[in-house]
């Protein structure tokens, strides 16, 4: 499940059996569905994710690059970032998988990110966590309900869910820690072939393995991944034997890559506005950076949220003039254009990018709160609509819908968003008194008094089967 599970190494993984989905009985995928969904819901009610939409493009067009070299998908997969400067990564039930942002934040290049992703991917495509339950089929009731319960708590509070599975009477015989190991060297194994298949460097996950063991190695407080799944040398002397069977390649570094993680850095990171500004300042002055574009684009990310917007709109003009259709470029253009006022510019600059890019979250989020913002709702809402359909896990979209209706005074509407957000993040109750004054707006509406009435005993049952988890 994360990045750093225990695994022991021995000779060449390339020898180990694809176990794929074979013998997974106790779970279908109807039900590893059902539980991905619960689970991504209480995460968003309790974890800090990122509603950030050019990160969130960005870690979505990443995963689903490897997806596509990826064999044995049986899922849709969904990428989510969640703000937490630790190094880690997970993957559960229903393809999802969590990054994060510390894995950003100490990751050299794409590669060695993408590395990390592919793992994860695999432990989906493997059904490693179904696989795991199953390994448990002839325990009690009591223990499978006691293992899901600490899946669940270990996804959304860490440190409370590994202390109720070293607890758990599953997890505690050597039998159940064997093959988790297996199930971390199938990942090693399976993730490698993907990240070359989709040409990264093969390399990148024994240099992070080697970047992390190198720093972490005499530390006092390591990663808490560190703590609880030790990286053994065995382990990234392998990785190091498996990148070199693939013949070798140069593969550049992407400035996406660097974009986002001088993002993150500025904005989602621990450092401070002045840490901030003074170390692209200080990469721009030595020039220690591996694309000049990133090492600007963090400083003019920093002089904004040093309230300096001037100075940080020259840099972006710069970087929009030779790099036009950026969409890192673009989202900090609009901030700068809507924090003057100058909404009708924005609307302007995000409606002829969208003739080039009509589905990227980017510019549509973008759009859509431009013209919110400039009084022009009734323009947003089938903008959103659209983007609602297309990602039904997105909540920021329908955060913006409920401002929308608001404006257009359709108090109904209004409501029924905001129950569709607040359902999202589990609150089953919050949601179903959303839908009922909803309904008490739609008395002379036949069709969305029906809607809503469905809408409520879904919810209800969903709040049935959340708790029976």
């Amino acid at each position: 499940m994360a990045l750093f599970s225990i695994a022991p190494i021995g000779f060449a993984n390339n020898d180990l059996p694809d176990l794929g989905t074979a013998a997974v009985n106790t779970f279908s995928l109807e039900k590893e569905n059902s539980y991905g969904d619960a689970y991504m819901r209480v995460i968003r009610s309790s974890a800090p994710m990122l509603n950030d939409p050019v990160l969130n493009q960005y870690l979505t067009e990443l995963g689903n690059r490897l997806v596509a070299h990826a064999t044995g998908v049986k899922t849709p997969f969904y990428f989510f970032l969640l703000r937490n400067d630790e190094i880690n990564a997970f993957a559960f039930f229903g393809g999802h998988v969590g990054v994060h942002t510390g894995l950003f934040l100490n990751a050299d290049n794409e590669s060695q990110l993408a590395s990390v992703l592919g793992h994860e991917i695999t432990h989906v495509t493997q059904r490693h966590l179904a696989r795991s339950l199953e390994a448990q089929q002839k325990s009690s009731p009591a223990t499978i309900a006691g293992l899901l319960g600490a899946i669940l708590l270990t996804i959304a509070v860490p440190q409370v869910g590994m202390a109720a599975m070293a607890t758990t009477q599953a997890l505690a015989t050597q039998a159940q820690i064997n093959y988790t190991r297996l199930h971390e060297k199938e990942a090693d194994r399976i993730g490698m072939q993907i990240l070359v298949d989709a040409g990264f460097d093969p390399n990148g996950a024994a240099d992070f393995f080697s970047k992390l063991a190198t720093r972490y190695r005499f530390t006092t407080k390591p990663p808490q991944m560190l703590l609880t799944h030790p990286l053994p040398e065995s382990r990234i002397a392998e990785a190091r034997n498996r990148a070199a069977q693939y013949p070798h390649r140069y593969v550049a570094d992407n400035l996406d890559f660097q974009l986002a993680k001088a993002r993150i850095q500025v904005r989602f990171s621990s450092y401070s506005e002045e840490a901030a500004l003074a170390l692209f300042n200080d990469q721009i002055r030595k020039n220690s950076y591996q694309f000049e574009e990133a090492a600007l684009y963090g400083k003019a990310l920093a002089l904004l949220r040093a309230e300096k917007a001037k100075e940080s709109e020259v840099i972006i003009d710069k970087l929009l003039a030779k790099d036009p259709n950026n969409l890192f470029y673009i989202d900090t253009k609009t901030d700068l254009l809507l924090e003057r006022h100058e909404h009708q510019q924005a609307i302007d600059l995000l409606t002829r990018e969208r003739k080039l890019k009509p589905t990227s979250q980017v510019i549509n989020i973008n759009l859509a709160n431009a013209l919110i913002e400039n009084g022009k709702a009734k323009q947003a809402i089938p903008l959103l609509e659209d983007m609602i359909f297309l990602d039904k896990q997105n909540q920021l979209p329908l955060q913006l819908l409920s401002d929308a209706y608001k404006q257009t005074g359709n108090r109904a509407m209004e409501h029924f968003a905001k129950a569709e957000t607040m359902a999202l993040a589990a609150d089953y109750d919050g949601a179903i008194d959303q839908l009922n004054f909803a309904y008490r707006l739609s008395e002379k509406n036949p069709l969305q008094l029906a809607k809503i009435e469905a809408r409520i005993r879904q919810f209800k049952q969903s709040k049935k089967q959340l708790e029976l988890l």
